[in-house]
């Protein structure tokens, strides 16, 4: 005789039954939906005032989603179209607030999953911050600055009416770093005629924030150092291994060496690096030539840096470790991928990336009791010192960098506190998932409880 679901799982299977028919074909929104609500439902239940008001339901579909053309010349005076975006999902607590990705992997679909993640992520830092999360199907990559600017300024020119110091804030994400986002705003402010906050992750010369660069691998690393302090344990003398090789991983490896951990690894999608001897500060050096001036793939590191081995198209999570800091991109550690970690000594996995680990990783590491950190909570220090960036902006004035790293390590505790508050499980065990999606929830929910039905 079969038995029938638990209430819980019952309810789990309709909602995704539900959301799924709101938004067929959205692979990577369904799954982070299902991450979160397989944590929240119980929560809901036991707090019967947000199923009444279907706060969930509501949280679960963007309060709007703009899409439009983008049509720019390449150097060689070729007309050429891209598809823009900007999925506004919950200002309940706050202007709209999320990233530009610039990538052609960009659908709806992907940016609908990270602006979901994103309210969540945003509510967890404590600032008043809603979630959005807006890009473009272009490739910088291989792109002229000239083609890159031309791209930049179309896209603005659409975007502009769109977004606003007070209504939405964009930031940079893939493929936007800063020379994208200084055209994007000398755009913004061409049209506009006027110089607001209206995006961050600005130079510093026109309204930048000290540490934004650093800041999600630095938080990164923060979280993780909280993570430990559960076990009386730190990060000194520790082998890591990163993922990626753009910012979010560059800065997680110079605070993990900073912190006194060995970070052995790097990736791109060319494959990774093993230095078994650890990364030194020459060493990142190079690898941010090689990445950030030369654009190249870390093969051409390899041939520069003695002791490097370039493992060609496959990712560094067979490497024995002690903590890893996935920090590419979304769903690049499998449930099989989580199981080698764990048979290679990992104890702790900390997010730099948003949703790098898919639904059977997350399980494998959850019943493992493993120190798990998710996206939402340990690469919030991105998004907490843009919130930090519209502040300075908003008062005129700059904060020195030590003001800002304080006040990072401030929210990353702060995250840590509420994630370990919801989620402790245990003496020993905190189950950070549950502790991020319930902590991330109360916060929109009740100011969405408190605006009626809306």
């Amino acid at each position: 005789m079969s038995l029938s679901p638990s209430p819980t799982v019952s309810k789990l299977g309709s909602f995704m039954d539900w959301v799924m028919q709101h938004s067929p074909g959205e692979s990577e929104f369904h799954q982070a939906v299902q991450e979160v609500a397989d944590s929240l439902l119980p929560f809901i239940e036991a707090n019967p005032k947000y199923a009444q008001a279907k706060i969930f339901e509501r949280m679960t579909i963007p309060d709007r989603v703009i899409m439009f053309r983008v049509t720019w010349e390449d150097d060689c005076g070729v007309p050429q179209v891209n598809t823009g975006y900007r999925v506004q999902f919950n200002n309940a607590i706050g202007p709209y607030k999320g990233g530009f990705r610039f990538h052609p992997s960009v659908t709806l679909g992907t940016l609908k999953f990270l602006g979901f993640e994103q309210v969540l992520k945003n509510s967890l830092t404590t600032l008043p911050m809603g979630g959005a999360k807006g890009g473009a199907d272009f490739d910088p990559k291989g792109k002229s600055d000239h083609e890159v600017m031309r791209f930049c300024q179309a896209f603005m020119t659409e975007m502009y009416r769109h977004i606003g110091p007070d209504v939405d804030v964009p930031a940079g994400d893939i493929g936007v770093g800063a020379r994208e986002i200084g055209f994007l705003f000398g755009q913004y402010k061409r049209i506009v005629n006027e110089f607001t906050g209206v995006l961050t992750g600005k130079g510093i010369q026109y309204g930048g924030s000290l540490i934004r660069p650093e800041a999600t691998g630095y938080g990164a690393v923060y979280f993780a150092r909280e993570m430990l302090s559960t076990r009386t344990d730190t990060l000194a003398g520790k082998v890591a291994v990163v993922s990626g090789a753009g910012n979010v991983a560059q800065y997680t490896i110079e605070k993990l060496m900073q912190l006194g951990a060995v970070p052995v690894t790097c990736s791109d999608s060319t494959g990774f690096i093993h230095d078994p001897d650890g990364f030194t500060p020459e060493k990142l050096e190079q690898l941010k030539w090689v990445k950030n001036t030369q654009r190249q793939s870390l093969e051409a590191y390899a041939n520069l840096v003695k002791g490097a081995v370039f493992v060609k198209g496959q990712r560094p999570w067979g490497v024995p470790c002690q903590v890893a800091f996935p920090s590419a991109t979304q769903n690049e550690i499998s449930g099989e991928d989580a199981k080698q970690l764990l048979k290679g000594g990992c104890q702790l996995v900390s997010e730099g990336a948003n949703m790098p680990t898919n639904l059977d990783g997350v399980e494998v590491f959850r019943a493992a009791k493993l120190l798990y950190g998710p996206g939402k909570a340990a690469n919030a220090g991105g998004v907490a010192i843009s919130g930090l960036e519209m502040t300075q902006n908003s008062m005129r004035l700059s904060w020195t960098r030590e003001e800002v790293d304080t006040k990072l390590q401030d929210i990353m505790r702060r995250i840590h506190a509420q994630c370990e508050t919801h989620g402790r499980q245990d003496s020993h065990y905190v189950d950070y998932v549950t502790g991020a999606n319930v902590a991330g929830f109360i916060q929109v929910a009740d100011a969405l409880l408190a605006f009626g039905v809306v």
